[in-house]
C-alpha cells in the first residue's frame, strides 16, 4: 500500500514538473525588437532650382540602421553654386552677391528588401533651412573677408524623397534619387516659399554596416 501510494505521489509531481516547463510566464515587456544593429553615412549631391536659378546642393546624413529597414539620424545640405540675388533685394548694390541656402535637420529612412542587391527606399529630412546672401565677386581672389552673413533667415523645411539602392559592395551602396523640397514661414532676402520650394534629383554614396 505504502509503495502504491509512493508511486501515485512520483507520477504526480513528475505531471506537475512538465506542466510548469510547457507553461511559460507571461512578461510585460518582451524581447527587444531590435534584431540587426547597424549604421551608415552618406554624401549626397542634389541638382535643384531656388527662385529660377540652378542650384548645386552637397549634402551628408546618416544614423542608426535598425533591422536592416530603418535609418534614424540626422543630415544637412547646402548650395554651393552662385545663385544671383536681384538687384532689388541685393543688401550690397554694386556687388555679385549670391543667396546661399542651407538645411539641416532629423533624417529618417525606410530601405525595402536591404538585402537585394537592387531595391528602393524613402526618405525624409525634416528640420530647419536658412537663406543668407554673400559677395561672390571673383573666386580667384575670393577669402573669408567676402562672405556677408548678414540678415540669415531661418523657417521649417521638409523634403521627402525616393531613391533606387544598389549594392555595390557589403559596406556601400550607390543611391540615385528624386525628393521635393518644401519650405515653410519664409519671409527674407526677397525669396517666397515658392521660390525655395522645388525638385531635387540627387546621387548619393552610402558606407557602413547595413
Amino acid at each position: 500500500m505504502k509503495n502504491q501510494i509512493y508511486r501515485i505521489l512520483v507520477v504526480a509531481m513528475v505531471a506537475v514538473s512538465i506542466s510548469a516547463r510547457a507553461q511559460q510566464n507571461e512578461t510585460i515587456f518582451r524581447k527587444s525588437p531590435v534584431r540587426h544593429s547597424g549604421g551608415y553615412a552618406a554624401i549626397s549631391n542634389k541638382f535643384t532650382t531656388i527662385n529660377g536659378d540652378f542650384a548645386n546642393m552637397v549634402g551628408v546624413y546618416g544614423g542608426w540602421f535598425v533591422n536592416r529597414k530603418f535609418m534614424l539620424g540626422v543630415g544637412g545640405a547646402a548650395t554651393t553654386n552662385y545663385i544671383p540675388a536681384p538687384w532689388n533685394v541685393n543688401q550690397f548694390p554694386g556687388s555679385k552677391m549670391t543667396y546661399q541656402y542651407g538645411q539641416f535637420g532629423l533624417m529618417t529612412e525606410y530601405v525595402f528588401a536591404s538585402t537585394k542587391k537592387v531595391h528602393f527606399n524613402v526618405n525624409l529630412l525634416t528640420g530647419a533651412g536658412f537663406t543668407t546672401q554673400y559677395d561672390r565677386r571673383d573666386w580667384d581672389d575670393w577669402d573669408w573677408d567676402d562672405f556677408e552673413d548678414r540678415d540669415a533667415n531661418f523657417f521649417f523645411v521638409m523634403e521627402p524623397g525616393v531613391q533606387v539602392e544598389f549594392n555595390l559592395l557589403k559596406w556601400m551602396r550607390f543611391s540615385p534619387g528624386v525628393s521635393y523640397r518644401r519650405a515653410f514661414g519664409n519671409s527674407g532676402n526677397g525669396l517666397s516659399d515658392a521660390d525655395l520650394s522645388n525638385l531635387s534629383y540627387n546621387l548619393t554614396l552610402k558606407f557602413g554596416a547595413f
